[in-house]
């Protein structure tokens, strides 16, 4: 086992993948003489390594080496809280409790004399200070190339054994499995769903990230601000406005970006490519999946069907949101009130009402508006623009509601019922001021008077005609 031919000989096969010790009960193969006769005592039982101490036997000699550590005495001592342990890789798990730890509490105790620059892992700084040594410590046997960590020698490595290559662009990859994640952009295959809102993603790292919109769980922190996030890359390029690093640079232009997503974005300019393109309208995309989904604007295509109602949709993210219809849920809630919602953007445009924002701007008038859908009503009224028409009569309306409502008065139809009752009513509005009559709540309140109305009209003839209180007794009989 000592012969250099023979060590030199198992060495290579990292790199060839070769595997010639064949056990003949599991079929398992192996690179390594030693390896190999380690398992076969899996089989057998045997195991000659024995304690001198206590007489017990083991079928490693690392696993026995351990062992008589209980009885010397040895231990190993953890450097940030003195705690001991008699293994070294009890104790380096041990030390990455420590080191997870800073994640949250964003504590970077190991500090680069030369640059000044912070690490959580004393190993991450002995890496980083040999870009100012310029030492590569780690070589590679088969091409001596040169690196300054493990980790870039071992993607080296896998690099020449990237054998599975992506038939649509070409990309090659060192798993099957990694391939198959790949393909995903391509197919645009999202076989991981989200139980709350039924979004899907590529992957389940995605999802696991997406769940903590619905728990709100945060558990990234910034130690310059306070503020928390839900994934560690937002928290990094966060803590970028801080630093004002932009490490991320066109070499083009030399314009820097604090994330590779702007600069692969800016990168277009120069380059003038895109990656996909409709046929239909020349629109291009970023992203296969993207370009798909436009297309069926195209076609008129919906794939997607509700098996309850048979309406069909074009995304299934579209089927989904329409499902709660049906089954009336409502995943996203506000945490002031706690009224809860279909959409996250309905979700968000309600906490308007909370945070007093207005950020939607009339640039005619200077009004501001929470949504949207509001400012783009208000703007009709500048032009004085009514652009739904009754087919009927041809008046005009500024909003296709209004139109809708207008029309039951020409077909005679009234959705509204009224389950005391069963009279019918062409608004819901009606409906409900109807309904006041069974329940006898009056809303509206006269400060002048202190009599309550079952309706705001009622009301406000009460306060136009009201020079004493005997006035509004009055109205009350000729309107209720």
């Amino acid at each position: 086992r000592n012969d250099p031919a023979l060590q030199i000989t198992d060495g290579t096969r990292s790199h060839t993948g070769e595997k010639p010790y064949y056990c003949s009960e599991c079929e398992k193969s192996f690179k390594q003489l030693n390896s190999f006769q380690r398992h076969q005592r899996s089989h057998t039982g045997e195991k000659p390594y024995h304690c001198s101490d206590c007489g017990k036997s083991f079928k490693d000699q690392r696993n026995l080496q351990h062992h008589q550590r209980i009885h010397t005495k040895e231990t190993r001592l953890c450097s940030e809280c003195g705690k001991s342990f008699t293994s070294s890789h009890t104790l380096k798990r041990h030390s990455t409790l420590h080191q997870h730890q800073r994640i949250h509490t964003g504590e970077k105790p190991f500090h680069c004399s030369d640059c000044g620059k912070s690490f959580t892992q004393q190993g991450n700084l002995k890496t980083h200070q040999r870009s100012h040594t310029g030492e590569k410590p780690f070589h590679c046997s088969d091409c001596g190339k040169s690196f300054k960590d493990q980790r870039n020698l071992q993607r080296h490595h896998i690099g020449k054994k990237n054998t599975h290559h992506c038939p649509v662009c070409g990309k090659s990859f060192n798993k099957h499995s990694n391939l198959k994640t790949h393909q995903r952009i391509h197919t645009g295959e999202k076989p991981f769903h989200c139980s709350d809102c039924g979004k899907s993603f590529t992957t389940k790292g995605d999802l696991q990230r997406h769940k903590r919109i619905h728990t709100g769980e945060k558990p990234y922190h910034c130690s310059e601000c306070g503020m928390h996030f839900t994934n560690q890359n937002h928290l990094q390029r966060h803590q970028r406005i801080h630093t004002g690093e932009k490490p991320y640079l066109c070499t083009d232009c030399g314009k820097s970006f604090n994330d590779p997503t702007s600069l692969q974005r800016h990168r277009y300019i120069h380059t003038g490519e895109t990656l996909f393109q409709c046929t239909e309208c020349g629109k291009n995309f970023y992203k296969h999946y993207n370009l798909q989904r436009h297309q069926l604007i195209h076609t008129g295509e919906k794939p997607f069907h509700c098996l309850d109602c048979r309406k069909s949709f074009t995304t299934q993210t579209d089927l989904q949101r329409h499902k709660r219809i049906h089954t009336g849920e409502k995943p996203y809630y506000c945490s002031v009130c706690g009224k809860s919602f279909t959409e996250q953007s309905y979700l968000k445009t309600h906490q308007c009402i909370h945070t007093g924002e207005k950020p939607y701007y009339c640039s005619k008038c200077g009004m501001n508006f929470h949504q949207k859908s509001i400012l783009q009503r208000h703007q009709r009224i500048h032009p004085g623009e009514k652009p739904y028409y009754c087919s009927v009569c041809g008046k005009s309306f500024t909003e296709q509601s209004y139109l809708k409502t207008h029309q039951r008065i020409h077909t005679g139809e009234k959705p509204y019922h009224c389950s005391d009752c069963k009279k019918s009513f062409t608004k819901k509005g009606d409906l409900q001021r109807h309904k006041r009559i069974h329940t006898g709540e009056k809303p509206y309140h006269c400060t002048e008077c202190g009599m309550n109305f079952t309706n705001r009209y009622n009301l406000h003839l009460s306060i136009l005609n009201n020079p004493s209180s005997s006035t509004c007794a009055i109205v009350v009989g000729l309107f209720e």
